[in-house]
């Protein structure tokens, strides 16, 4: 952070609305539809810079869902159209799942094609690359979504996962990325009584599955470059301003703080639904927490006081030099967007340079 490196002070977590001719060329298949996402994403880094971001994502304007279109690339899993959609405090999504036919492996990856564009895009910003936990191919399905032939036993296909991630994260390196974002709201999910029965219900082991989750993510980032940063984006779902879960980190903190070997932690805080900051005092030295203070979810504007206080109080928990301020989650997870306008997305991107400029002097 103060030495230049990523994450910074005001950052975001990655997804942005959808401009509407990228959303009338999706819609209508258009066949130059490559083109004009590259148009689209060019406009959107440019736009970034110009509210004072330092580090730059492609908006994920390439993607329908935030998941789906990574996981569904890997070898022995597929997409199909599922009986009802996830659903969330409100509705539903689109009605797709993911089931594991065969074994779990890395064969190369189109998002790492479209880091290179955003590389070469970037104009001296940090090119940051998005891509879901390896936790979410296990949390939405569970057992029932993977190949009893295949994997007769979970611990094979959580190897596999592990090792189709390790080389997938090494592919991203060799690419040329340095500042990689691992999206886990699972975890997040664990302190939900609710969600955890969901679990239960379903015949899932819940007992060391928050150890499980944080041995696989740690497979997948064991063999990153020294100089790659990792972070991890937790929360409570996000889908046309709707949530799924609620609940603390308490339940998960020492573990997620102290027993998986990422950077930095992108964590929601918009709301009373995330608890208070106490779970911060388990942060170690030379980890950040990026604040979730901003919401993504609503157009209004929060106070800067408010927010500064807020900043104010987690930092009675963990140092304010590890501290950074975000909105809580991306604009548009999917591809249809929260509810609220271009224009309000920018000014709160905007608000969080204002103010991390002001509390901390640097952005």
């Amino acid at each position: 952070m103060p030495n230049g490196k990523p994450p910074f002070r005001a950052d975001h977590v990655g997804s942005l609305l959808r401009p509407v001719p990228l959303r009338e060329a999706r819609a209508a298949k258009a066949p130059d539809l490559r083109a004009i996402e590259d148009a689209a994403i060019r406009a959107a880094i440019e736009e970034q810079k110009a509210v004072g971001l330092k580090a730059v994502t492609d908006g994920e304007y390439r993607r329908a869902f935030w998941h789906f279109d990574f996981l569904a690339k890997l070898g022995g899993v597929e997409m199909y159209e599922a009986d009802r959609g996830i659903q969330f405090k409100g509705g539903q999504t689109k009605a797709y799942g993911l089931k594991v036919t065969g074994p779990i492996r890395y064969k190369g990856h189109p998002f790492v094609e479209d880091l290179r564009f955003v590389a070469a895009n970037a104009g001296g910003a940090v090119p940051k690359q998005t891509i879901p936990s390896p936790s979410v191919l296990h949390f939405r399905g569970g057992r029932r979504a993977v190949d009893t032939h295949t994997y007769p036993e979970m611990a094979g296909f959580f190897a596999d996962l592990g090792a189709a991630y390790a080389a997938a994260v090494q592919d991203f390196a060799q690419a040329g990325c340095r500042y990689l974002q691992l999206d886990e709201v699972n975890i997040a999910y664990l302190c939900d009584p609710e969600q955890l029965a969901q679990l239960k219900n379903r015949g899932e082991q819940v007992e060391g599955l928050l150890e499980t989750y944080a041995q696989l993510i740690n497979t997948a980032i064991a063999g990153r470059p020294g100089d790659m940063v990792v972070s991890m984006h937790l929360c409570r779902g996000n889908f046309r301003s709707m949530h799924i879960a609620s609940g603390g980190y308490d339940p998960v903190a020492e573990v997620l703080f102290n027993g998986i070997n990422v950077d930095a932690y992108f964590m929601e805080y918009d709301t009373e639904r995330a608890g208070s900051f106490a779970p911060l005092r388990f942060l170690p030295k030379g980890k950040t927490v990026v604040l979730g203070l901003v919401t993504s979810k609503t157009g209004e504007l929060e106070s800067k006081d408010d927010l500064k206080r807020r900043i104010e109080e987690a930092a009675k928990y963990a140092p304010l030099d590890q501290l950074a301020i975000s909105p809580q989650c991306g604009f548009a997870s999917t591809e249809e967007g929260n509810l609220l306008t271009v224009e309000q997305q920018w000014a709160k991107l905007r608000l969080c340079v204002e103010v991390a400029r002001e509390v901390w002097g640097e952005v």
